[in-house]
Order: C-alpha cells, then sequence, then structure tokens
C-alpha cells in the first residue's frame, strides 16, 4: 500500500491528528489495520469495531491489540447483539472523529448518544448504503455532524467499487461454491459502480451476464455495454447465480423465489444483509440445511426445488474471502487518511452536512499511485492553460 504509507510517513513527522479520539466502525482487515496504523502515526488515540458480523479477520484484530495496543471490538461471527455492544464500546472512547462503513456508528450516535455531537468534528463515510442513509438524514434535517463522503471520492467508487468489489466479489463465491461461472447466467442485481465491476469480471470469466435495474439510465448504459437487461421476474426464471450489489432492501423477494430454477444460488455483495429478503426464504422453506458447504446453506422449497444462500445474506466477498486486493485499498484509505486531516484543519467551518471529498486530496492521491506504478502522464502547458480558462480564442 505505497500510496497510504507515503501518507503515514508524513503523518509521523507532522503528528497533524495528536490527541484526537478516533473511533472506527470498518471491516476489520489486514488493510483496515494498515489505515489505523496510520491514524495513530498522525497522533490520534484510535478504537476499531466492526462494521459486519462477519467481516473480521481475527487473526488481524488480534495483532492491532498486541503489537499496536490499538483496542479493537471485534469477532468473527458475532451475533447481533455483540455486533451492537461492540459499536457502543467504540462510543464510550467519546470520540471526535469516527469512521463509518454502512454509517451505523453515526446512527447509534443519533439516535442512543446525540450528546457526543457537539464535540464531534466531523464523520468519514465509506460505502454507498451510508452515504445513502447520511445524505437521507441531511435531507430531514436530522444530521448533527458533519460528514465527509469518502465514497463518493473518484479515488474511491471508480476504483475500490468497481474493481475491488467486481473481483473480491467472485473471489468469495469461487470460494464458497467452486463454481464454474463460464456458461452460467450470472444476474447482476444492480448497475452503479459495484455492478458494473462485478458484470465485467463475470463476462470475463466467460459468464452470461444479464443486469437487472430501477434506474433507466443504468439500464441503457448496461444494454450500451453489451449486457442483456431485463425485469426481475424475467431474470429469475433463467439465472443460474444472482448478486445483489444495490444498496436497497429486498431486491430479491419471494415472488422470485418462486420463479428460480432448481439449484439457483444467490448472494449478496451490498453493505446490509437486507438486499435478499431471508424471512421471506425461510417461511417458504420446507427444510434448511445449514453448511451444506462453507458458507453455503441451502433451502428446499415447495415441489422439491433448492435454493442455495451464500454468506447468509451478507458481504459474500468478506465474509467467504478477503475483502478487496490491498492495492486498491490503498487509494481508498488514503483518501479517508486525508479527508480526516482535512476535516481536522477546517472544523471551524464545518456544518451538519454531506461534503465532498476535495479535489485536490483526490489528485495527490491519483498521482502518487500512478507514480507507485511506475506510470507518467503529460501536464498541461501555459499556453494549453490559459486557452482552457478563457473564451475569446475560437475558429
Amino acid at each position: 500500500m505505497p500510496v497510504l504509507t507515503k501518507v503515514q510517513s508524513r503523518f509521523q513527522k507532522e503528528r497533524p491528528l495528536r490527541g484526537l479520539r478516533f473511533s472506527a466502525c470498518l471491516h476489520v482487515t489486514a488493510e483496515t489495520a494498515n489505515l489505523v496504523r496510520t491514524l495513530k502515526a498522525g497522533g490520534a488515540q484510535v478504537v476499531l469495531c466492526a462494521s459486519n458480523p462477519l467481516s473480521t479477520q481475527d487473526d488481524v484484530a488480534a495483532a492491532l491489540v498486541v503489537y499496536e495496543k490499538i483496542p479493537v471490538f471485534a469477532i468473527k461471527g458475532e451475533d447481533r447483539r455483540t455486533y451492537y455492544s461492540h459499536l457502543r464500546a467504540a462510543l464510550d472512547h467519546t470520540p471526535v472523529i469516527t469512521m463509518d462503513d454502512g454509517a451505523d456508528l453515526v446512527s447509534v450516535i443519533h439516535k442512543e448518544q446525540s450528546q457526543l455531537a457537539a464535540a464531534m468534528i466531523a464523520s468519514m463515510e465509506e460505502t454507498t448504503t451510508g452515504v445513502i442513509r447520511l445524505r437521507a438524514m441531511a435531507r430531514a434535517g436530522a444530521l448533527k455532524i458533519p460528514v465527509i463522503a469518502v465514497n463518493d471520492a473518484s479515488t474511491k467508487h471508480l476504483f475500490d467499487n468497481r474493481y475491488g468489489t467486481g473481483q473480491s466479489t467472485i473471489d468469495g463465491i469461487i470460494r464458497a461454491t467452486d463454481i464454474l461461472l463460464a456458461g452460467k447466467k450470472v444476474v447482476a442485481v444492480g448497475y452503479g459502480w459495484c455492478g458494473k465491476g462485478v458484470a465485467s469480471r463475470a463476462r470475463g470469466m466467460g459468464a452470461k451476464v444479464i443486469v437487472t435495474e430501477v434506474d433507466p439510465i443504468r439500464a441503457l448504459e448496461a444494454t450500451m455495454d453489451g449486457f442483456e437487461v431485463m425485469a426481475m421476474k424475467e431474470a429469475a426464471r433463467v439465472g443460474d447465480l444472482f448478486i445483489t450489489l444495490t444498496g436497497d432492501m429486498h431486491v430479491i423477494g419471494r415472488e422470485h423465489f418462486r420463479l428460480m430454477k432448481d439449484g439457483a444460488v444467490i448472494c449478496n455483495s451490498g453493505h446490509f444483509d437486507i438486499e435478499i429478503d431471508l424471512k421471506a426464504l425461510r417461511q417458504m422453506a420446507l427444510k434448511e440445511e445449514k453448511n451444506v458447504r462453507h458458507c453455503v446453506d441451502a433451502y428446499t422449497l415447495p415441489g422439491g426445488k433448492k435454493i442455495y444462500l451464500l454468506g447468509e445474506g451478507r458481504l459474500i466477498n468478506l465474509a467467504a474471502a478477503e475483502g478487496h486486493p490491498a492495492s486498491v485499498m490503498d487509494m481508498s484509505f488514503a483518501t479517508q487518511a486525508l479527508a480526516s486531516e482535512w476535516a481536522v484543519k477546517n472544523r471551524r467551518r464545518l456544518g451538519p452536512q454531506v461534503y465532498d471529498v476535495p479535489n485536490e486530496v483526490e489528485d495527490w492521491v491519483a498521482r502518487l499511485k500512478l507514480a507507485s506504478m511506475g506510470i507518467r502522464i503529460d501536464r498541461l502547458t501555459k499556453e494549453q492553460e490559459t486557452y482552457l480558462s478563457s473564451w475569446d480564442v475560437g475558429t
């Protein structure tokens, strides 16, 4: 992670986060460990909790505690009660900055511990689902703290969401099922940046990819990209593998389960486990078989057909695999660290709304990433800069 290492080196010298209390609610992985080590190098007092019950790498959590002396509240496979007790433990740190992946930490602050909001500088939000929730709070006038939409940064969603989710989702599915994608009909539910990444990687492995959408522009884009686009009711009849990537709830539900063929595989790569209507699936099932393979549960429906659910409907790339490769998280987490520094420097002029990551942060991260890859790009000449900023030069 060369870009984050560069940030860490500067933070070690300048200590821009000296004495500030951070509570981070993120997937506890090796890549995240490098982010919290960077924050600590900058002088922050950091605690970490999991943002998903199945995404924790226990060895990483233990190493952070033992070797870095960073408190971690996370256990892979923790139940809902333990998960929320860990969120509250992280907030006992009385943070002035939070980092969220799904807005759970900010949600608990607003619902249960609103007294923390007055002293908070900002929160960093890492994922699409979280940004959706926080923008809704801002529109409703319910947001009490400034939020930086790290997910919406180009150095995050164009790479992390598309290439990271694209690769790690397929990785998780293959690890869980040993499925051969070539020749299979794979249904990508949603064609945002994550959906685009999964669809392109599945096609690259020989799958016949179908896209379902509710957004006409995205549906048209998927069509122009060469994918078959149809409504979910149609896709449900023909799909072999279904992957939800929407950030919304119940995009695969009771009516779709009825239509699916015997042996259909369903999984989720959105943040929360609500994209598939799991309650409806369990109500319909005559029989539920847990762990027919690692991270695979079988549901027998009336008529004898089976539907296979991967990773309990949670993030398949972290439930069954290791999440995104470090080289793409390098950019996302460098952007996270620098956005935190920016929030600290600009704390006096930030109000309770959702802010984009500044362009100067994005440009710095992108240029350093290119340099780490040995890639050079051109620079505008003075003449070109003048032309682009003028209006009086024409034919």
